[in-house]
């Protein structure tokens, strides 16, 4: 039989493997949509659960096999002459110059299959498969279709802004996107050439879009069967709107997918070196939106009671707040001399740390400007950086 590669689906055809070791296991796992059957007297640990005859090998299985795999080290040269003298196609795991034919090393990543022939070199092979893979999983290699498909909306927290610190499926949807719809917040990520880019980011004070307006575009653009990323700072569900364009493209039957992402609530504090728990220090952290001010009709927050329960205090959206917050958590108890740590830009190159009192911290911040986290308890007295 001629030797070369085999590249073809495998899709309903016969495989046989002979061997129940870890190679066997590998290699089955590289057999998607294959009919497998398995022939070894034991099999290790963890073994895939494909059909199996714990057995001795005996020539009449290869009958009916369009590919069979040799992975005994053992019996191999019986497999292989049983296959050559049938005319069925053999690939060796112990020597690949023997075999007649020889499987690529595959990757798989969402719908995107990779397979690589190295010159016969099965781990030169692998070694290339899982660097290959490795940046398809991490978006360093293009992933966006040519071809309309089928729309999609995947809401993303990216992070308090370094794109450094986006999870790996957050950069491979970003690789494959063909529209970004980013918050102000979200972190600035290289696209590839031709991506639609909306922002939608709100600015206090100023002008901003309205939230029904932004689920409508994600939705229209989705219908339209773009692949859309609707990039979001921090966490996709603390502290913002993801629920809402979840929910927006679940009544449209649109499909979607929520990543999240590392909120600014722990990021803040752990960049600028405080630890929000601390062994003997404290057990409990709250994480609270000072958006609206104490007093506020429409605030639901509870400062006394916090003022009470002590532990850290992790307060967002609180710059030009932080005035009355101070004094509602005086007023309600707190000792006016715990130490708060204001961190402005955490994870950026303007990142800054300002160390300060609930007494002082009026005074001491105000030149202050959002984003900012504020920390409020003993734990930054711990601080390290």
């Amino acid at each position: 039989m001629s030797r070369f590669p085999l590249h073809l689906d495998l899709t309903g055809r016969r495989v046989l493997v002979v061997g129940g070791g870890a190679v066997a296991a590998r290699r089955i796992g590289s057999l998607a949509g294959a009919l497998v059957d398995v022939v070894a007297p034991e099999v290790v640990d963890g073994f895939p659960d494909v059909p199996l005859q714990r057995r001795a090998f005996r020539d009449s299985d290869v009958d009916g096999a369009w590919l069979v795999l040799a992975c005994t080290g053992v019996v191999d040269d019986a497999v292989a002459a049983a296959c050559e003298q049938r005319k069925v196609w053999c690939v060796r795991a112990d020597d690949a110059s023997l075999s007649p034919a020889w499987v690529p090393a595959v990757a798989r990543v969402d719908d995107v299959v990779v397979s690589v022939t190295a010159g016969r070199d099965p781990r030169r092979a692998v070694g290339l498969r899982d660097a290959l893979a490795l940046a398809l999983e991490t978006g360093d290699l293009p992933l966006r279709r040519s071809r309309p498909g089928t729309g999609s909306v995947a809401v993303v927290g990216g992070g308090p802004g370094d794109p450094g610190l986006l999870t790996v499926r957050a950069r491979r949807l970003l690789a494959g996107a063909d529209v970004v719809v980013r918050d102000r917040l979200a972190p600035q990520v290289e696209l590839p050439e031709g991506v639609e880019v909306v922002e939608v980011g709100k600015t206090p004070g100023g002008p901003s879009w309205d939230q029904r307006d932004i689920e409508a575009l994600l939705v229209a653009r989705a219908q339209d069967g773009k692949r859309v990323v609707r990039l979001k700072g921090g966490d996709v569900h603390v502290f913002a709107r993801g629920i809402e364009e979840v929910a927006a493209c679940a009544d449209a039957g649109v499909a979607f997918e929520v990543v999240p992402g590392i909120s600014s609530a722990l990021a803040g504090p752990t960049l600028a070196g405080i630890p929000v728990t601390a062994r003997g220090v404290t057990q409990t952290v709250s994480v609270v939106t000072a958006h609206l001010p104490p007093g506020d009709p429409g605030s639901t927050v509870d400062w006394d009671a916090l003022a009470r329960l002590g532990g850290t205090l992790v307060l967002l959206m609180a710059v030009g707040r932080l005035p009355a917050v101070c004094d509602a958590l005086v007023a309600g108890g707190r000792d006016p001399s715990t130490p708060v740590a204001v961190v402005q830009d955490a994870s950026l190159p303007t990142q800054r740390t300002i160390v300060t009192t609930l007494a002082d911290a009026a005074a001491d911040t105000a030149d202050v400007r959002a984003p900012a986290v504020v920390v409020v308890g003993e734990v930054v007295a711990e601080r390290h950086a």
